[in-house]
């Protein structure tokens, strides 16, 4: 009997302290929550105030006290946004050119990315350090030699064999495409992902006959659709927000982006927040819808690239 009762009072002896830790465990699950959540709606608040702004009456966008729940919900403010600039030219524009840099991003810098992992020749090494440096290089630096090269480019916008008498790339969408038709963020990220794959393959399609250009194309490029869903994402969202090198380029207002086109709600340093909210809500759109369609993708990209220096 001695013994039971020892043994019933060591159970009951270790039963405080695993309730005790369960507890604990619960309330710091309530805990991360709460926090999580808290963090979420502050967050969350900035792209809510602009959606209710934009369907808002325009006496209450800036009303005392602020309302965050309009009286009436109106579309006034999508319709002056397509009424007072050519709003649906401007989107066309930039669909096009964030497209056109996607596809110039995917195919370069996955080809290039592919030899730096995968080709061993004589300045693979220095040349990949070359552009690990130009990563670390702002944009704002070059962008004045980038606008020499684009205005002075050899038989383009009528200029001679010297670059000269003519505009070049200026007030082109070539001259928007294609200074970032292999960008340095993009070789690096897709040839990170190549030294994840093995290179067996390789080495077995090099038996059989096949040439470098084929193995890519037809043996590695089909294995690397997390990191083209991650990197087409980067890149469509870099090119459908970019506004200050488009600004710089175009000077048709036919060509403008969309972007710029926001730009004209603000005149007489005054804004009209109504039709301004309208369409930035109509601009992230494309990138809200890529993502989601891609997600996957994104994860597993995220996931895999960058494990090899």
């Amino acid at each position: 009997m001695s013994v039971k009762s020892a043994a019933a009072g060591a159970a009951r002896a270790s039963r405080p302290p695993a309730v005790s830790a369960s507890a604990s465990r619960v309330f710091w699950r309530i805990v991360f929550y709460v926090v999580s959540i808290a963090i979420s709606v502050f967050m969350f608040l900035p792209f809510f105030w602009s959606l209710i702004t934009s369907l808002k009456p325009s006496d209450e966008i800036f009303s005392m006290p602020i309302r965050w729940l309009p009286s009436r919900l109106t579309l006034e403010h999508y319709r002056a946004a397509f009424t007072t600039v050519p709003f649906g030219l401007y989107f066309w524009n930039s669909l096009m050119l964030a497209v056109a840099g996607v596809a110039a991003n995917l195919f370069f810098g996955s080809l290039s990315g592919f030899a730096f992992a995968k080709l061993n020749f004589k300045l693979n090494k220095p040349l990949f350090r070359v552009l690990l440096a130009a990563m670390m290089i702002p944009g704002i630096v070059t962008m004045i030699p980038s606008f020499y090269v684009l205005k002075h480019f050899p038989f383009a916008g009528g200029n001679d064999w010297y670059g000269a008498g003519g505009n070049g790339f200026l007030n082109s969408f070539w001259g928007i495409i294609l200074p970032g038709a292999s960008g340095s963020f993009a070789v690096f990220f897709m040839r990170q992902f190549f030294l994840t794959l093995p290179s067996d393959m390789m080495e077995m399609a090099r038996i059989e006959g096949a040439g470098e250009f084929r193995i890519f194309w037809n043996i590695y490029w089909p294995l690397t659709k997390p990191a083209l869903a991650t990197l087409g994402i980067f890149t469509f969202q870099a090119g459908w927000n970019s506004f200050l090198w488009p600004m710089i380029i175009l000077n048709d207002p036919d060509k403008a982006t969309i972007q710029m086109g926001l730009q004209a709600f603000s005149y007489n340093h005054q804004t009209d927040f109504g039709p301004m909210m309208a369409g930035a809500l109509i601009a992230i759109l494309p990138i809200l819808l890529l993502f989601l369609a891609l997600q996957k993708y994104f994860v597993q990209g995220i996931a895999f690239s960058g494990t090899k220096g």
